[in-house]
């Protein structure tokens, strides 16, 4: 999929076929979040990759916006590694652009993903140290619940030029662009 095809294109997934994710694809899927830009390339990431049955349905009882993750054969969740930081509290940026690349890739790969929000919510990023038994310098950032597709959902049309100026806040883009 051409690159820009594939960000335009891109949506949240929420219902998936009963079908497993390749362990190629899942590298592929790694490979791509880790090529994400990071602060003075730190790279204070790491990616917990959750298949098991039990574990993603026990995963909404700390997430409750989590539900898809019963249906969803495949997780990874991202944590920021808070020693691994050169740039304090840029590990949140860095995580933030894993997870689009992983969204990316896993859209370039056909398959369909949604990004969760953990962290900064104390009860998420709580229970999740907890569930996986996570050492204190991990901070859950967010779960990508990742399958094939079981739904179509259309390409939206999100550009909005009333949110972009030129030059100085009062000037729109869309407008005299003579200097």
């Amino acid at each position: 999929m051409e690159a820009m095809e594939t960000i335009l294109s891109r949506r949240s997934v929420r219902s998936y076929l009963p079908r497993p994710v390749p362990r190629e694809a899942i590298r592929k899927l790694l490979e791509g979040a880790m090529s994400a830009p990071s602060a003075g390339n730190q790279q204070p990431w790491h990616f917990l990759v959750i298949d098991d049955r039990k574990i993603l349905d026990a995963m909404p009882s700390v997430h409750p916006y989590s539900q898809m993750l019963r249906e969803a054969p495949l997780a990874i969740l991202i944590c920021g590694d808070l020693e691994l930081e050169k740039h304090k509290g840029f590990w949140v940026q860095d995580c933030s652009a894993a997870a689009q690349n992983l969204l990316l890739a896993a859209h370039a790969q056909n398959l369909g993903a949604v990004w969760l929000g953990v962290y900064p919510r104390e009860d998420r990023v709580t229970g999740f140290q907890k569930m996986f038994g996570l050492p204190r310098n991990l901070v859950p950032f967010c779960i990508v619940s990742i399958g094939y597709p079981a739904e179509k959902i259309p390409r939206a049309h999100r550009y909005n030029a009333s949110r972009v100026y030129h030059n100085e806040f009062a000037r729109g883009w869309e407008g005299d662009h003579s200097g």
